[in-house]
């Protein structure tokens, strides 16, 4: 294919924010309030499905686990294809993986079932990560993107609230048996799913992913109709382009070798950053937040049946996080901020569990707690996200995605939930007091290292804080 000049990148990053731009947020983030609800229904359901399905507390754990286990295949399967087979095939295949075996786990029968289709549930959750990164950073102005990636991500604690709000509905004993209530809560997560397919319909591919695969014309009539639609939305006369145009040596694919070769030769430095800055994240929010229903049980003596109650606030503190911190990460800059938030997180998670472990907090001042560490690690945690998905060339964006959150989830996050289930059985604070106390070691050192190899990426294309495999500039 001849090579091609392209000013798409340039085109798109000028845009004025328009409801164009809202369409995009809603369609493609409602991935992480399904994320949410998904996570909050299993981790608040943990006491009743010990009665349920006749689990153990270990075995709620490692149900747990299988989630987040099929999470990280289906992010390396399905993140590979989508650097193949482009962005928008990818988030509607994933989108219905997860419709199907969330339905499918409101029919489970027993542990065994309950956990091979948490496993199914995970493939198609993991994989729209790497789908869903790759087209909002795409298609969102480079001087919002990093405010609008954040509050994206803390949608996941919409999902969590709605979770616990769905629970605390369910299980008052009023509307379902208990022993039915739970499956109910599943089954609303599938219904949430359809209702986003035909939404999605209305997103377009990615223009860039379009330019590398050689199809150009496809690709300028969509940056064509997306401006015309802006202009119609805003009012606004569109600024002139500024930046050279990029030439494009459009390729079908990229291979496997040059993925490895972009991530482990010049990009290497970004590849250690990356990879801190997610084992930390998924190993301190798993550790903690796929337990809470059991350390409110097993410590406080709270119903399983009222966690919800507890769940909520913590959820509302995640979201507000990002939301009010995220500007900061375009201006006072991603270095000074992802460092911060993740020191923090880890400082005040030290605090509290020594409180914890001295046994000086109720239910009540506990999750009060949490909700003042997760205000902080909600924001530090969503960085990561945006930090893997603008540092590599555009080739391998989703691949680079899907093979951090496997590595981060499965290093970090897929044993931790099994690791303090055991804790808990335990029924003393001091051995869970040592886990918490190596969570908030790897997101302080994860911090150090952000000083040190941090990317100043605000405010800057993708293409500026990366240059394409297939690109000469």
């Amino acid at each position: 294919m001849e090579p091609i000049r392209s000013c798409i990148a340039a085109r798109l990053d000028r845009l004025p924010w328009a409801r164009w731009h809202w369409l995009i947020v809603i369609a493609l983030g409602i991935t992480w309030v399904l994320d949410g609800l998904e996570v909050t229904l299993a981790g608040t359901i943990g006491g009743v499905l010990k009665t349920s399905l006749r689990m153990s507390d270990a075995q709620v754990g490692q149900s747990a686990t299988c989630y987040l286990t099929g999470a990280v295949i289906g992010a390396l399967f399905f993140g590979w294809l989508t650097d193949r087979l482009g962005r928008k095939k990818l988030f509607t295949v994933t989108l219905l993986v997860y419709l199907l075996a969330t339905a499918a786990t409101a029919l489970s029968w027993n542990f065994h079932s309950y956990s091979l289709f948490r496993f199914i549930t995970g493939l198609g959750i993991g994989g729209e990560y790497a789908a869903i990164n790759s087209a909002i950073d795409e298609l969102i102005p480079a001087r919002l993107r990093g405010r609008i990636d954040l509050i994206i991500n803390s949608t996941y604690w919409l999902g969590a609230a709605l979770g616990a709000a769905v629970t605390v509905i369910l299980f008052n004993g009023h509307l379902v048996p208990e022993q039915l209530a739970w499956r109910f809560a599943f089954g609303l997560g599938a219904l949430l799913g359809i209702g986003i397919i035909f939404l999605r319909h209305h997103v377009p591919e990615s223009p860039r992913w379009l330019v590398i695969h050689g199809r150009n014309d496809e690709a300028e009539k969509i940056v064509h109709d997306v401006e015309e639609t802006v202009v119609h939305e805003t009012g606004q006369r569109l600024p002139p382009t500024t930046e050279e145009p990029v030439e494009i040596h459009p390729r079908t694919h990229t291979s496997l070798h040059e993925i490895w070769a972009a991530m482990t030769g010049e990009n290497r430095t970004r590849t250690f950053l990356g990879l801190s800055l997610m084992i930390a994240q998924a190993f301190f929010y798993n550790a903690i937040f796929f337990t809470y229903a059991l350390v409110l049980e097993r410590f406080y003596r709270i119903p399983p049946t009222h966690a919800g109650y507890y769940i909520f606030p913590f959820a509302i503190g995640n979201v507000l996080g990002p939301v009010l911190l995220g500007h900061l990460f375009d201006t006072v800059g991603r270095k000074k901020m992802i460092a911060l938030t993740y020191a923090l997180s880890g400082a005040l998670l030290l605090l509290t569990g020594a409180l914890f472990e001295a046994n000086l907090l109720t239910a009540t001042t506990q999750t009060a707690c949490w909700t003042v560490i997760f205000f902080v690690a909600s924001a530090a945690a969503s960085s990561a996200y945006l930090t893997v998905s603008e540092i590599f060339p555009l080739e391998v964006r989703a691949m680079a995605i899907s093979i951090f959150y496997a590595v981060g989830t499965l290093i970090g996050g897929a044993g931790a939930p099994a690791l303090f289930g055991h804790l808990i059985e335990s029924r003393s604070r001091t051995p869970l007091f040592g886990g918490y106390i190596a969570a908030a070691i790897l997101m302080i050192f994860a911090a150090i290292v952000e000083l040190v190899l941090g990317v100043a990426a605000e405010g800057k294309s993708l293409e500026q804080i990366s240059r394409p495999l297939s690109a000469k500039m």
